[in-house]
Protein backbone atom coordinates (compact mmCIF):
# COMPACT_ATOMS: atom_id res chain seq x y z
CA UNK A 1 0.00 0.00 0.00
CA UNK A 2 1.58 3.68 -1.14
CA UNK A 3 1.21 6.38 1.36
CA UNK A 4 0.25 9.80 0.87
CA UNK A 5 2.94 11.77 0.22
CA UNK A 6 1.38 15.07 1.53
CA UNK A 7 -1.15 14.15 4.72
CA UNK A 8 -3.89 17.16 5.35
CA UNK A 9 -1.93 18.72 8.23
CA UNK A 10 1.38 19.01 5.75
CA UNK A 11 -0.44 19.94 3.29
CA UNK A 12 -2.47 23.18 5.20
CA UNK A 13 1.35 24.09 6.50
CA UNK A 14 2.53 24.18 3.05
CA UNK A 15 -0.24 26.02 2.00
CA UNK A 16 -0.07 28.69 4.69
CA UNK A 17 3.51 29.07 4.13
CA UNK A 18 2.68 30.08 0.23
CA UNK A 19 0.01 32.40 1.46
CA UNK A 20 2.96 34.06 4.00
CA UNK A 21 5.39 34.08 1.19
CA UNK A 22 2.73 35.95 -1.24
CA UNK A 23 1.86 38.30 1.19
CA UNK A 24 5.56 39.17 1.81
CA UNK A 25 6.54 39.66 -1.34
CA UNK A 26 3.46 41.51 -2.14
CA UNK A 27 4.17 44.20 0.38
CA UNK A 28 8.09 44.18 -0.72
CA UNK A 29 9.50 42.60 2.30
CA UNK A 30 12.37 40.29 2.08
CA UNK A 31 10.99 36.45 1.48
CA UNK A 32 10.83 34.49 4.64
CA UNK A 33 13.14 31.59 5.31
CA UNK A 34 10.94 28.91 6.32
CA UNK A 35 11.81 26.01 8.42
CA UNK A 36 10.83 22.89 5.45
CA UNK A 37 7.53 21.43 6.56
CA UNK A 38 8.39 17.69 4.61
CA UNK A 39 10.79 15.58 3.41
CA UNK A 40 10.48 13.60 0.15
CA UNK A 41 12.61 10.74 -1.50
CA UNK A 42 12.91 8.19 -3.31
CA UNK A 43 14.11 5.04 -1.54
CA UNK A 44 16.05 3.43 -4.29
CA UNK A 45 17.14 6.59 -6.23
CA UNK A 46 19.05 8.93 -4.14
CA UNK A 47 16.65 12.33 -4.88
CA UNK A 48 15.17 13.97 -1.91
CA UNK A 49 12.97 17.72 -1.90
CA UNK A 50 13.03 19.21 1.23
CA UNK A 51 9.60 21.27 0.83
CA UNK A 52 8.84 24.94 2.42
CA UNK A 53 5.42 25.64 0.58
CA UNK A 54 2.74 25.41 -2.03
CA UNK A 55 1.38 27.87 -4.42
CA UNK A 56 -1.93 29.27 -3.13
CA UNK A 57 -2.76 30.12 -6.66
CA UNK A 58 -1.43 26.17 -7.98
CA UNK A 59 -2.09 24.35 -5.33
CA UNK A 60 0.06 21.39 -7.11
CA UNK A 61 3.22 23.41 -7.19
CA UNK A 62 5.35 23.13 -4.56
CA UNK A 63 8.79 25.21 -3.40
CA UNK A 64 11.71 23.56 -1.52
CA UNK A 65 15.21 22.64 -1.64
CA UNK A 66 15.45 19.30 -4.52
CA UNK A 67 18.37 17.15 -5.07
CA UNK A 68 18.14 14.62 -7.91
CA UNK A 69 21.27 13.15 -7.05
CA UNK A 70 23.45 14.19 -9.40
CA UNK A 71 25.59 16.22 -6.88
CA UNK A 72 23.85 19.81 -8.06
CA UNK A 73 21.09 20.28 -5.14
CA UNK A 74 19.09 23.42 -5.89
CA UNK A 75 15.85 25.66 -4.99
CA UNK A 76 12.93 25.55 -6.65
CA UNK A 77 9.83 24.93 -7.48
CA UNK A 78 8.15 21.11 -8.44
CA UNK A 79 4.87 19.57 -9.25
CA UNK A 80 3.35 17.60 -6.74
CA UNK A 81 1.91 15.79 -9.25
CA UNK A 82 5.06 14.71 -10.34
CA UNK A 83 6.39 13.48 -7.39
CA UNK A 84 3.65 10.87 -7.01
CA UNK A 85 4.36 9.34 -10.58
CA UNK A 86 8.33 9.30 -9.67
CA UNK A 87 9.43 5.44 -9.40
CA UNK A 88 13.33 5.04 -8.41
CA UNK A 89 15.50 2.27 -10.07
CA UNK A 90 13.55 -0.68 -8.42
CA UNK A 91 10.20 1.16 -9.45
CA UNK A 92 9.39 2.30 -6.01
CA UNK A 93 7.60 5.23 -5.41
CA UNK A 94 8.24 8.07 -4.10
CA UNK A 95 8.26 8.23 0.04
CA UNK A 96 7.87 10.93 2.85
CA UNK A 97 10.21 10.81 5.60
CA UNK A 98 7.71 10.61 8.69
CA UNK A 99 10.82 10.76 10.92
CA UNK A 100 11.92 13.94 9.40
CA UNK A 101 12.63 17.05 11.83
CA UNK A 102 13.44 20.48 10.55
CA UNK A 103 16.72 21.58 12.45
CA UNK A 104 17.00 24.95 10.32
CA UNK A 105 15.87 27.09 7.75
CA UNK A 106 15.52 26.30 4.33
CA UNK A 107 18.65 28.33 3.35
CA UNK A 108 20.75 26.42 5.94
CA UNK A 109 20.03 23.35 4.26
CA UNK A 110 20.51 24.33 0.48
CA UNK A 111 24.33 26.27 1.73
CA UNK A 112 25.10 22.68 3.72
CA UNK A 113 24.09 21.11 0.60
CA UNK A 114 25.89 22.98 -1.92
CA UNK A 115 29.05 22.48 0.00
CA UNK A 116 28.86 18.75 -0.08
CA UNK A 117 26.58 18.51 -3.85
CA UNK A 118 23.91 16.71 -1.69
CA UNK A 119 20.75 17.62 0.74
CA UNK A 120 21.83 16.54 4.30
CA UNK A 121 18.91 15.77 6.05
Amino acid sequence: MSMKLLTADIRERLLRNGRLQRQYAEQGEAEPDFLPVVKLFTPDAGCTWLLTEIDPEDPDLGFGLCDLGMGCPETGSVRISELESVRGRLGLPVERDRHFTPTKTLSAYAAEAWTHGAIRA
